[in-house]
């Protein structure tokens, strides 16, 4: 998962746990909110009813104390006016067929679901009642009692959620898509980096990064820069390393050449004519298929034999023809060697481009490559057409591709896998001119391609 689709779910957990934390705060804060009401409606009803005992006192001195309350009159609008929506007041002592009188708790919500009446009565309890005296003063004037109605406290509470959870949900979804936005922005820097990284496996190490103003990601681009210097400057060092290796090697194949010309070419030739001499000696002084005779022409026929394979040896440990006919002569010189060999599989050349200012070690280099893979293709498949194609691309690429198909199958992850001394040889001698090698699957079979610069 990408960094900032990690970081923006891990916002939304966070940002749906602090609305679940302000839903949970509110519905605590909506039911004791009913506590505070309860006690405001009493300390009002209470304050109300010491005024109205006072009069009464005053204009009917002549009736008991304790028959001036409740008066008649002290269930009117405006008393009900002070009690909140879901409260209800009863005096004490109460009269006969005295009710309470309850604050209009029609219309103040819509009924909550069970589970949440439940889940508030079970963790929150009930409400308290309040009792406040009518008169300091007078012990004997009564005391108002003030009660919360469950029913009606638990629908205050639903409706507070509802009126407070769509501002929350919006102010949590407006904090969430700006963090996301915010976080995107700060984070756009890293596409840019993982893009180098790419890159840099692909082989281009030398690539620029944009600044950014993050501290970390500026470190980091930093970082990155440093190791794409270090890897240039390795595969530089790699590569003259490599085009050194292969001049001594080159150096050690032609010294190797000439020890085995003047040493093995010249014993064998003695000894082919020390059997030459054996065998008509052995015919002139013996009869005709002496034993004598028959193993002097056996030590002659496994001289020249010998001698055939030093030849093709030299051959190849030589210089190779590109260096003397020019590469596509050679290359149509090593196509036609290969069809006079054999009829199957057909071997077709295919040349793109002019090839006449090739030479060199790029001419050298693609000659062994395509020498390697037609010798590959033939030994280890069963084509029944090889195409060997040589392009020479112009322009901004300025290089030369050599591509050897077949039809004979193949897994071209396990070639490249077990690819042998052949074709690490020859990857070797690409990369050290700065060119590539790849194996890759065709239509019917396998590709091999090297491109090879020609400024290199």
């Amino acid at each position: 998962m990408r960094l900032v689709l990690q970081l923006v779910a891990r916002l939304l957990v966070i940002v749906a746990l602090c609305l679940g934390a302000a839903t949970v705060w509110a519905t605590i804060d909506a039911y004791r909110s009913v506590d505070r009401a309860t006690e405001a409606s009493a300390e009002r009803v209470s304050q109300s009813l010491e005024a109205l005992y006072w009069r009464e006192l005053l204009l009917r001195s002549n009736r008991m104390r304790e028959q001036l309350l409740p008066a008649p009159d002290w269930r009117t609008i405006e008393t009900m006016g002070l009690i909140a929506p879901g409260i209800c007041v009863q005096f004490e002592p109460a009269g006969a067929f005295e009710k309470p009188l309850c604050g209009q708790s029609k219309g103040i919500g819509k009924a909550p679901p069970r589970w949440f009446a439940t889940i508030v009565q079970t963790v929150l309890g009930d409400h308290a009642t309040v009792q406040r005296p009518i008169s300091a003063r007078a012990a004997t004037a009564g005391t108002v009692r003030a009660v919360a109605d469950p029913a009606a406290a638990i629908a205050l509470a639903w409706q507070h959620i509802l009126d407070n959870i769509h501002v929350a949900l919006l102010m949590a979804l407006a904090i969430a898509l700006l963090a996301s936005l915010a976080i995107a922005h700060t984070l756009a820097p890293a596409h840019s980096i993982v893009s180098a990284l790419r890159r840099m496996a692909d082989g281009d190490y030398r690539t620029p990064l944009p600044r950014v103003r993050s501290m970390e990601l500026a470190m980091i681009g930093r970082a990155v820069g440093d190791l794409g210097d270090r890897l240039a400057q390795a595969e530089e060092e790699r590569t003259v390393l490599t085009r050194r290796l292969l001049e001594i090697r080159s150096d050690e194949r032609r010294t190797l050449a000439r020890e085995l010309h003047d040493e093995f070419g010249q014993n064998l030739t003695a000894i082919l004519a020390f059997a030459n001499t054996i065998e008509a000696s052995a015919g002139d002084k013996y009869a005709a298929g002496t034993e004598i005779s028959q193993d002097a022409r056996m030590i002659s026929q496994a001289t020249r034999r010998i001698m055939a394979c030093l030849r093709d040896t030299l051959n190849r440990l030589r210089h190779p023809p590109a260096e003397e006919l020019g590469l596509e002569a050679s290359l149509v010189d090593l196509v036609d060697s290969w069809r006079s060999r054999t009829t199957q599989p057909m071997i077709q050349l295919d040349l793109h481009g002019d090839f006449a200012d090739i030479s060199g070690t790029v001419a050298v280099t693609a000659y062994r490559v395509a020498q390697e893979c037609l010798t590959n293709a033939l030994r280890h498949s069963a084509a029944r057409e090889i195409v060997l194609r040589i392009e020479r691309r112009t322009g901004s690429e300025n290089a030369l591709l050599v591509r050897v198909e077949d039809d004979g199958g193949g897994d071209a992850a396990k070639v490249a896998q077990s690819a042998g001394f052949g074709l690490t040889g020859v990857s070797e001698r690409v990369a050290a001119l700065g060119g590539s090698l790849s194996i890759a699957p065709a239509s019917r079979g396998l590709s091999v391609a090297a491109t090879i610069p020609l400024a290199a």
